[in-house]
């Protein structure tokens, strides 16, 4: 009868950790490519609860765009602006209102207009320190809403 060789302990140990190597690498390459979302980066609804906040005051403090907000439900504007960055930020809510030209139509917002809400967020991302990277993320994910919302130039 003949005799399987036998591995040694050390050899043993060797292939069982090339093995686990070979596994895990396409795991561990996967898990370095993941990067966190926007909303996550943003630190989740807590802290996009509070810009929003902050925005919504920046806003009924400016004189060049409060009157569109005069009539305004401000508590359900808040939610639904919560909703809004948290889904456009990849985040888990999801915003229920009106599209964005359904809820402006008429309002004949001009191109200014729509620049000073923008100033409004950014004094609002400013306040809470949101880093450079995020904010231009969440502005290139809101901005596009500006053809939608803007009716004269």
């Amino acid at each position: 009868m003949k005799r399987r060789p036998t591995m040694t302990r050390t050899s043993t140990m060797l292939a069982v950790a090339l093995f686990a190597t070979v596994v895990s690498t396409p795991v561990l390459s996967m898990a370095a490519d993941t990067k966190p979302s926007l909303y996550e980066r943003l630190g989740g609804t807590g802290p996009i609860t509070a810009v929003v906040g902050k925005f919504v005051a920046n806003v009924a403090a400016d004189k060049r765009i409060n009157g569109y907000f005069a009539k305004a439900d401000i508590p359900n504007l808040k939610r639904q602006l919560v909703d809004q960055v948290c889904q456009a930020s990849g985040g888990p809510c999801t915003y229920t209102g009106k599209d964005m030209k359904t809820t402006h139509k008429g309002m004949k917002i001009t191109t200014a207009a729509f620049n000073a809400l923008v100033e409004d967020l950014v004094a609002a991302l400013d306040t809470f320190n949101v880093p450079e990277q995020e904010k231009s993320e969440l502005l290139s994910v809101l901005g596009p809403m500006n053809k939608d919302i803007v009716e004269v130039p």
